[in-house]
């Protein structure tokens, strides 16, 4: 190809390069000035989208985990049940508990009501004293109640709370609440030497514990009542009711002489 003949085609090159790039510009400018709509497969789109979308109320974990009406209440009620019975077996738990602790103790001494004939048989063998008079595990306090109103400064010591409040209501609502006092202690840990009236219904296991404490710490005028049970090595003065309502009254003097005379160092 000669010089002249490339020369008209490189001409024509560069002719056609800038009519198209002109165009295009062009193009461009006019697309700018006047958008062109989206096609309607395009708009369907879109708008399908937005109806995808969720409420703007609700949030996308909302949408994502209650893909039901109802799921969420359900669920609240649930919970709400729940809490319910565990607050039903704390309550439960609370009021059995007393009851049921003395049976894990060493010396197990179990609430048993005392029944009106052996009220009847420890107020009988304490007629005629006076002074403070003590209830060795009161229970629902209704020897502490019967001294009260028999005029002794009468006091009741009991491991179970439960029972030492429903005592203080009784003791108020019977209006002897002045000269009946009740107070959750153990037994063991209490010094009875204040007190020259002594009540006890014990058990078996105890008897022997609590016949040193009471011989080491009562003074020499003080008289014990046992009831159910007696002491095993006091020898009783009186004696009142038969079978399980038997009492028995033991002079404070007599055992303490018998125990200086056994032990005179």
């Amino acid at each position: 190809m000669s010089q002249a003949r490339r020369h008209s085609v490189g001409k024509e090159m560069w002719a056609t390069v800038y009519f198209l790039s002109r165009d295009r510009g062009s193009a461009l400018q006019r697309r700018a000035a006047f958008p062109v709509a989206p096609s309607p497969c395009k708009r369907s789109v879109a708008v399908n989208y937005r109806l995808a979308r969720p409420p703007c109320w609700m949030s996308a974990g909302t949408a994502a985990h209650d893909p039901a009406p109802g799921v969420g209440r359900r669920r609240r009620w649930g919970l709400v049940l729940l809490g319910a019975a565990g607050g039903a077996v704390l309550a439960l738990y609370a009021v059995a508990a007393p009851f049921v602790a003395p049976a894990l103790r060493r010396v197990c001494l179990p609430f048993v009501p005392a029944t009106p004939a052996q009220v009847g048989n420890v107020l009988q063998l304490l007629s005629g004293r006076r002074g403070p008079l003590v209830d060795i595990g009161s229970g629902d306090g209704r020897i502490v109640i019967a001294a009260a109103k028999q005029g002794f400064r009468a006091v009741g010591y009991e491991l179970n709370p439960w029972l030492v409040w429903y005592s203080r209501y009784r003791a108020r609502q019977q209006g002897v609440h002045h000269n009946a006092r009740f107070y959750i202690s153990d037994i063991w840990k209490v010094n009875f030497s204040e007190f020259n009236n002594v009540v006890i219904f014990g058990v078996p296991q105890m008897m022997e514990s609590l016949e040193k404490k009471l011989q080491k710490e009562l003074k020499d005028d003080a008289k014990i009542v046992a009831c159910r049970f007696p002491f095993p090595s006091w020898i009783s003065v009186h004696e009142s009711g038969k079978g399980i309502d038997t009492a028995w009254l033991y002079d404070a003097k007599s055992f303490k002489t018998i125990a200086r005379e056994e032990c005179p160092n």
